[in-house]
C-alpha cells in the first residue's frame, strides 16, 4: 500500500508530465518575459536582505517575534548574489556551451569569502584537483551542503519553462562545488524557477521542482514529505516544520553541525524554502516570513522562495516600496562583479532567449514561443559518509602525540595542537567506517602524510588555503571496514609553494559509522 508521502509524489509526477505533455507550445510576450525576470532578481534580493540579521542566528527552532530586516542595500553585498553571476560570467563571456571546467576555471580565481562546499571547491580547485572533482566527496565533505543550492537561482531565471535546460545546466554548474542531494538543491531551485513562468500555484511550482529530481534520493523524499504533511496540515507551518526537525534534523554529515543544532545541509534547508512557497499561498510577506521563521540559513532560503514567487508574479506586482527601492539600487555594481541590478537582468533576458532558440522554441521582437519540455530527473547518486558517533578533541587522551606539539586554542576556542616540525606525529584509534580529520586551515599551513592501519593514504592533509577561504576540513576517508581502525599523521618537511609557513594544526577527529551497509559508494 502507499503511504500519503509516496502517493503525493507519485500524483505530483503524473500531474506534471501530463501538463507539460498536453500542453502545445507556450507564449510570453517580451514585455512580460522580462518583466518575470526582473521580478526574480529583485525578489532575491528583497529577501536575502529581509533574512540576513538572523543568518543561523536560531537553530533547530522557530524564529518568533518581530523580524526586523537590513535595508535593501544589504543585498549588493551578499554572496547569495554575487557567487551565482561569477558563473553567470561565465555563461556571458564563454557562451551556454561553457563546460564544468570553464566554471571551475573561473571559481578558481575569485577572491571573495567563502565557506563549506564553496570554500573546499575552491582550496580544491587550487590544489591541482580540477572540477568536477572539485565538488566530489572524495575531496569535499561539504558536498551535501547548501551552497549550489543558493546559487542555481540564475539557471532557473534563464530556462522558462524549460526544465530539461534547467538541470543541464545545472549539472555542469553544480559540479563545481557539490554532489548528491548537494546538486538536486540547485536542480529543485532552478527548477522551480523554470516552472514559475507559467504557473499560478505555488504548490505545482514546487511539484515540479520536484520533478526534476531522483524521487528515491534523500532531498526528494524530504520534499515529497514537505507536501504530504502540508496537505494534512494546511493551516500550521509549524506542525510541519516540527515533523521536519524530528525525522531530517539529524546526522548531517558537515564538521560544523556535528552534535549540535546547527544545519546547513541543502535538503533541509530546502524544504524550508518549500515550506516558504506552500504556506505563503503566493503572498508576498507570507512567503518570506515563513521561510525565514523555520531558521537556520534564514537568508538564503527566503531568497529563493522569494526569488521563485518573483518569477511568477513579475516585477510590476511586488509591494510598491520594493520596486522603489529597487529603482534607487538598479545601477549600483553587485560586490566582486560587474553587473548591477539592470546588467544581470539584461544578460539573463539574452540567455533566456539563446536558451529558447536552443529548445526548438522562436524569438520575435514581441513574444516568444516556448515548446512544451517534461521534466527529466538524472539518476540518482549517492554518497555515504555514515552517520557521525563522536567527536575526538584534541584534548582527548585517546591521541597519542610524538615529537614538538604544542596546545593552543582554534579561532572558536576549542583546544587544538599545533607543530611546524616535521616528523611529528599523533596517532588515534577509532571504531568506525569512515573519519575526518579537522584543522583551521590558514594561508601558513603545512603538510601531513596519513596512514590508516598502516597504509599510506593517497590524500595528503593539507593546512594550506588561499587567502578568503574559511574551512576546518583537513583530511577525510569513507567506506572503511566496520570495526576498529588507527590513523596516524606524520608532518612532512614541505609545503604549499604559496604557503607563508608549515603550520599543522589538528583540531578534532570525527569518526562515522555507516548504516545502510548495501549503500554503494560515491563513483
Amino acid at each position: 500500500m502507499l503511504n500519503l508521502r509516496t502517493l503525493s509524489l507519485f500524483l505530483a509526477t503524473l500531474a506534471v508530465g501530463a501538463q507539460l505533455h498536453a500542453e502545445p507550445a507556450r507564449q510570453l510576450s517580451r514585455s512580460v518575459l522580462r518583466d518575470k525576470i526582473r521580478g526574480a532578481w529583485a525578489a532575491q534580493m528583497i529577501g536575502v536582505s529581509y533574512g540576513a540579521p538572523t543568518e543561523f542566528k536560531t537553530v533547530g527552532k522557530t524564529i518568533e517575534g518581530e523580524i526586523k530586516g537590513d535595508p535593501l542595500s544589504n543585498a549588493i553585498d551578499q554572496d547569495d548574489l554575487y557567487v551565482e553571476m561569477t558563473f553567470a560570467r561565465v555563461m556571458d563571456s564563454k557562451g551556454l556551451d561553457a563546460t564544468t571546467a570553464d566554471y571551475g576555471d573561473a571559481f578558481k580565481e575569485t577572491k571573495y569569502k567563502l565557506w563549506h562546499a564553496n570554500a573546499a571547491a575552491r582550496r580544491n580547485l587550487n590544489r591541482g584537483i580540477t572540477a568536477p572533482m572539485s565538488g566530489h566527496p572524495t575531496y569535499n565533505l561539504h558536498a551535501d551542503d547548501i551552497d549550489f543550492q543558493i546559487e542555481a537561482d540564475f539557471i532557473g531565471i534563464m530556462c522558462p519553462g524549460l526544465p530539461q535546460a534547467s538541470n543541464a545546466f545545472c549539472d555542469r554548474v553544480g559540479r563545481v562545488m557539490n554532489y548528491g542531494d548537494g546538486l538536486y538543491g540547485g536542480m529543485f531551485i532552478a527548477g522551480m524557477y523554470s516552472a514559475a513562468y507559467f504557473e499560478t500555484d505555488p504548490r505545482k511550482v514546487v511539484e515540479a521542482g520536484l520533478a526534476c529530481i531522483p524521487a528515491d534520493s534523500p532531498y526528494g523524499q524530504i520534499i515529497a514529505d514537505t507536501l504530504a504533511w502540508s496537505a494534512e496540515e494546511p493551516d500550521d507551518w509549524r506542525k510541519v516544520w516540527q515533523k521536519l526537525e524530528d525525522k531530517w534534523d539529524k546526522h548531517d554529515v558537515c564538521p560544523n553541525g556535528v552534535h549540535r543544532p546547527f544545519n546547513i545541509d541543502a535538503k533541509l534547508n530546502g524544504a524550508y524554502v518549500a515550506m516558504g512557497l506552500l504556506y505563503g499561498h503566493g503572498d508576498w510577506q507570507q512567503t518570506m516570513e515563513v521561510s525565514t521563521r523555520c531558521g537556520q540559513d534564514s537568508d538564503c532560503n527566503p531568497a529563493s522562495a522569494l526569488g521563485v514567487l518573483g518569477a511568477m508574479l513579475g516585477f510590476d506586482k511586488l509591494p510598491s516600496s520594493d520596486q522603489e527601492e529597487m529603482t534607487k539600487l538598479a545601477d549600483t555594481k553587485f560586490s566582486h562583479t560587474d553587473y548591477s541590478f539592470n546588467d544581470i537582468v539584461k544578460s539573463t533576458e539574452t540567455r533566456a532567449l539563446e536558451v529558447i532558440r536552443r529548445a526548438g522554441g522562436t524569438v520575435t521582437d514581441t513574444e516568444v514561443t516556448i515548446p512544451p519540455q517534461s521534466a527529466e530527473p538524472p539518476q540518482l547518486e549517492l554518497w555515504n559518509f555514515g552517520i557521525p558517533t563522536k567527536v575526538w578533541k584534541a584534548n582527548d587522551p585517546a591521541w597519542k602525540w610524538t615529537g614538538k606539539w604544542r596546545d593552543v586554542k582554534d579561532r572558536q576556542n576549542a583546544p587544538a595542537k599545533v607543530t611546524n616540525v616535521p616528523g611529528s606525529e599523533a596517532t588515534l584509534r577509532f571504531n568506525g567506517t569512515g573519519l575526518a580529520l579537522m584543522g583551521n586551515l590558514s594561508e601558513a599551513g603545512g603538510r601531513a602524510d596519513v596512514y590508516i592501519d598502516g597504509v599510506k593514504s593517497d590524500l595528503v592533509a593539507d593546512n594550506y588555503i588561499v587567502p578568503n577561504t574559511i574551512d576546518d576540513d583537513l583530511w577525510r576517508v569513507y567506506g572503511l571496514a566496520p570495526g576498529e581502525h588507527t590513523v596516524r599523521v606524520v608532518v612532512r618537511k614541505d609545503a604549499d609553494p604559496n604557503s607563508k609557513g608549515r603550520r599543522m594544526l589538528l583540531l578534532s577527529a570525527i569518526t562515522y559509522q555507516t548504516t545502510h551497509a548495501d549503500e554503494a559508494p560515491a563513483k
